[in-house]
């Protein structure tokens, strides 16, 4: 018998359904006390831990994407280092006061949130956007992809289970059984929801922020790893390996290419032989390319979280079994160089630059293609050269000696762990965080007065002062460029790059400091300004 509705209007009325469900007990919840979120937090969290594995495996049966052991490794990362981290943060009522300025600051959570989860991570990434909910005081509707409907459902299943037996209300956690592109639009503009968590692609990202509601959009990542002549270069080389071939690619901060300055690059390409890469030649790189990127220049999903071996198989060749990683060496960056964008699997574009300038300048255009905002990696051990490329470049973490697809989540770094990495500005996202669960609460502010009307303000005479010029000095001592005869030990320059030259010295400013130092006509210091000003108000006073 034909179902009385098609898929999207079913999805549809479903989305409308669980969203009143989860609205509802959320109306309960947000009265629970931060004992009551916290048990109930703690025990999602343990139950996701125990059910790492088993999720893993059906994540990786259900969507043929990535490995079982590092799929449990994400499940891991998204319970118990997730619960480490946000075990002790308050999310109810008073969470902070500051008697200086007599202000109190209290959680009001969102309310309902809309979350769209990926097909590459979506037993780790749903388990990781319910805990932050919930801990947040919100309710929550997960859209699955339909490629990864089943494990995402069961992966819910598991933390909404474990949260009503720690005492949260029913129809809290919820997720849809009828996931459809129609489902996830009335999902994200439906009235009750509060605020849109969206992990996908472009496309995603842009239809969650045009929805109306606050959103948190997490777009793609194209990353660059640049290899100066200061890196260890053997551990660079193995962590560039093991984060470009952890679950075959498939986070978003997961290396794209290799940028590796000139002088060590015979060094690099050792160093991956032994790694057991397998360097492509022209012909080989050319139909790689064509089997990983659609002709409309899309991530071709079939080829996603795959093997060297099924990849190269697809392409028309063989390489060994124990290959882990394809390597191809690019001229350039663009779209007639497909392998230079994100490709979401174990396949590196390879850049080779003579000094840290030029690495510089070709991380830029890698970013600019596809990655703005989200991550870069750099293995040096010249902390100026680190501090040029973070200060320079448009990506909002900058991982230093450590994989970048691990790095960036927080799993190697002390960066906040989390499933969900904002791009900022340059992504075109909302925020530039690691996202967790003070990103699902509104903070109210209650403030007293220490300002009173009365009091007497500077009208005539003010003039603004400047930081102290050691002070700023001392805490960003690298913010001076780097003098070309520091740019490389026994290298030249190359004549192309124009050295940055050091800030200009502006005498106008101490000049400017040392008249601000006497006042009047009768030259009166600071001090004894401020001893009449103090003077005047108490006369005003009586």
């Amino acid at each position: 018998m034909p179902p009385l509705m098609d898929n999207d209007l079913q999805s549809i009325q479903e989305v409308r359904s669980l969203v009143a469900k989860s609205r509802e007990a959320y109306l309960r919840y947000k009265e629970f006390s931060q004992e009551q979120v916290d048990r109930i937090v703690a025990a999602m969290c343990e139950a996701g831990f125990k059910a790492s594995e088993r999720l893993a495996r059906l994540a990786v049966e259900e969507t043929k994407y990535g490995k079982v052991a590092d799929k449990t490794v994400k499940n891991q990362f998204s319970t118990r280092d997730l619960y480490e981290h946000i075990k002790e943060i308050k999310t109810v009522g008073v969470i902070n006061e500051d008697t200086k300025k007599k202000i109190i600051e209290i959680a009001e959570p969102f309310g309902v949130v809309a979350a769209v989860v990926p097909t590459t991570n979506p037993t780790s990434t749903a388990m990781f956007k319910c805990i932050i909910a919930v801990k947040a005081r919100n309710g929550i509707v997960v859209s699955p992809h339909p490629r990864a409907k089943n494990c995402t459902q069961e992966s819910v299943h598991v933390v909404q289970q474990a949260a009503i037996s720690a005492g949260a209300p029913e129809g809290l956690v919820q997720c849809l059984s009828i996931p459809t592109n129609e489902g996830t639009n009335e999902l994200m503009r439906h009235r009750d929801v509060a605020v849109i968590l969206a992990t996908g692609g472009t496309g995603l990202v842009r239809a969650a922020y045009s929805a109306g509601k606050p959103a948190y959009g997490v777009g793609p990542g194209n990353v660059p790893v640049y290899i100066d002549r200061s890196a260890d270069i053997p551990k660079a080389v193995a962590d560039a390996v093991a984060g470009k071939t952890f679950d075959w690619g498939t986070l978003c901060s997961s290396e794209q290419a290799l940028v590796v300055d000139a002088p060590v690059a015979d060094r690099v390409m050792e160093e991956l032989k032994k790694q057991k890469a397998y360097f492509l030649n022209d012909a080989e790189a050319d139909k790689v390319a064509k089997v990983l990127v659609t002709p409309d220049f899309r991530i071709n999903a079939e080829m996603v979280g795959q093997a060297p071996q099924r990849i190269a198989t697809a392409a028309g060749f063989s390489v060994p079994d124990d290959v882990r990683v394809l390597v191809a060496r690019l001229a350039g960056v663009g779209k007639q160089y497909p392998l230079s964008a994100e490709k979401l699997s174990p396949v590196f574009a390879l850049f080779i630059e003579d000094g840290w300038q030029k690495g510089c300048e070709r991380c830029m255009e890698l970013l600019n293609f596809g990655g703005r905002g989200h991550t870069l990696g750099i293995h040096a051990n010249d902390k100026e050269v680190v501090m040029q490329f973070a200060l320079k470049k448009p990506a909002f973490r900058i991982v230093v000696n450590t994989p970048t697809a691990i790095g960036a989540v927080g799993y190697t770094t002390g960066l906040d762990p989390s499933m969900t990495l904002g791009c900022g500005s340059y992504g075109g996202n909302i925020t530039s965080d690691n996202i967790g669960p003070l990103h699902l609460i509104n903070i109210k502010r209650v403030a007293w007065e220490i300002k009173p009307l009365a009091m007497a303000r500077e009208t005539g005479a003010w003039r603004p002062t400047l930081p102290a010029s050691s002070t700023r000095a001392a805490e960003f001592p690298y913010q001076k460029a780097l003098a070309s005869d520091v740019s490389r030990k026994g290298s030249a320059q190359p004549a192309s790059v124009k050295s940055m030259p050091a800030p200009a010295e502006k005498p106008w400013l101490a000049s400017r400091e040392a008249d601000e130092k006497k006042y009047g006509a009768g030259k009166m210091s600071g001090e004894q300004v401020d001893k009449l000003v103090s003077e005047f108000v108490k006369t005003r006073r009586k």
